[in-house]
């Protein structure tokens, strides 16, 4: 591989780094948020739904306008959108009389640029002339789970020494990620999928293959598997440990995302030698397991434990259905992996919506609502079961 195509896959790797912050800095505020500007808790933590709702918005109508001005001005405007909305939300709501309105327009701008980030940074790298895409791939979404570590914890040692007062200084040091990455993508020489050079792409050639929506069931199960546990994860660690709220918030879902990005690191660096499929597969038995730790042993640690190995086995889903579809799908381009981005994000609303709604049906029962969502993990084993039989679209 060309030296300087090294360097563009570094600087996408540092794109989902920029993901991790836009996603998991602003929650770390929420208590700080809600004292300083007297904002009822129930409207701060809408701004999750703002965040991740214009995300989706994002996958699912970026395509014309990334394919119109390139990958390149793509990222650009993406990484100046994380840098704007966070400069914005050191100053807005001290200006404003409304100081929701200041953080929730702050939210908004560098929520576009973190849905442009994940629509932009697999394509890109897919596109690079590499060998063993399946294990770029893997390394490449592990970034987002080191990041999402980096996120909580720096900020956390941060707030330790500068006390919270300070976190608009964090906030600043956090744009660090987005202008590096900014000045990296204005230099680094940038392919395109060679299906999108043939003009072989569009929606019609994607929706007419069985597989493709195969593909996109398995992104919904990927995102819903991963964000059933992970959600809960911070309530696990406060029965299991016993620590507060805010520490259970810290310990649950940067242990899950440890765990996460640990997997995707093993076969980033061995994937040369395992079979993707198996790996899922063994993968989707492992979650399974870890489901039926957490809804069945009454321990709480030991239900933490499970949490953890969810994180550790869901961690290959979402890389791996990328490689999947990238390797068998007819028409693969950028709408292909928005589309594909757009069904995770989907499952990862979903999948905490599912366990929610049985939990509260069942008295609270949090254990329950996780029981239910084990039809994520079930579903996609038969998928790949389904695949290991038939082949993919390519295959025939």
């Amino acid at each position: 591989m060309d030296r300087n195509y090294k360097i563009t896959i570094k600087a996408a790797f540092l794109g989902y780094v920029v993901q991790a912050v836009v996603n998991n800095f602003v929650p770390l505020l929420f208590i700080q948020l809600q004292g300083e500007f007297g904002i009822p808790l129930s409207k701060i933590t809408m701004l999750i739904t703002f965040n991740f709702g214009l995300q989706l918005i994002i996958d699912l109508t970026s395509t014309p306008f990334i394919e119109r001005i390139g990958y390149r001005a793509s990222m650009l405007i993406s990484n100046a959108s994380v840098i704007i909305g966070l400069i914005m939300l050191t100053i807005l709501p001290g200006r404003l009389d409304d100081p929701f309105i200041g953080i929730l327009l702050s939210v908004c701008i560098y929520a576009i640029g973190g849905g442009l980030q994940e629509v932009l940074v697999s394509p890109i790298v897919e596109a690079c002339p590499t060998d063993n895409k399946e294990t770029t791939m893997s390394l490449l979404h592990s970034a987002y789970c080191w990041g999402h570590v980096a996120v909580v914890a720096f900020s956390t040692l941060f707030f330790a020494t500068m006390g919270i007062a300070s976190w608009r200084i964090m906030a600043v040091l956090w744009c660090i990620v987005p202008a590096v990455d900014f000045v990296l993508f204005m230099i680094v020489p940038i392919a395109r999928l060679a299906d999108e050079e043939s003009g072989n792409t569009g929606f019609a050639v994607l929706a007419g293959q069985k597989f493709f929506w195969m593909m996109m069931i398995m992104m919904l199960c990927a995102g819903a598997s991963e964000q059933a546990v992970s959600q809960w994860a911070s309530a696990f660690a406060e029965k299991g440990l016993g620590v507060s709220k805010t520490l259970g918030d810290i310990l649950g879902p940067m242990f899950f995302a440890i765990c996460m990005g640990t997997s995707r690191t093993i076969y980033g660096i061995k994937g040369e030698k395992l079979d993707l499929r198996r790996f899922m597969s063994i993968s989707t038995l492992l979650c399974i397991v870890s489901y039926l730790i957490i809804v069945f042993v009454p321990n709480p640690i030991i239900a933490l434990m499970g949490c953890g190995i969810a994180g550790f086995a869901v961690g290959i889903f979402w890389p791996g259905t990328f490689s999947t579809a990238s390797a068998g799908v007819r028409g693969r381009g950028t709408l292909l992996f928005a589309l594909l981005a757009l069904a995770g994000d989907l499952g990862c609303s979903g999948g905490p919506t599912l366990a929610g709604a049985v939990a509260s049906a069942s008295g609270d029962n949090m254990r329950t609502g996780i029981g239910a969502a084990i039809i994520f993990p079930v579903m996609m084993g038969i998928l790949l079961l389904v695949i290991g039989k038939t082949g993919t679209e390519t295959d025939k």
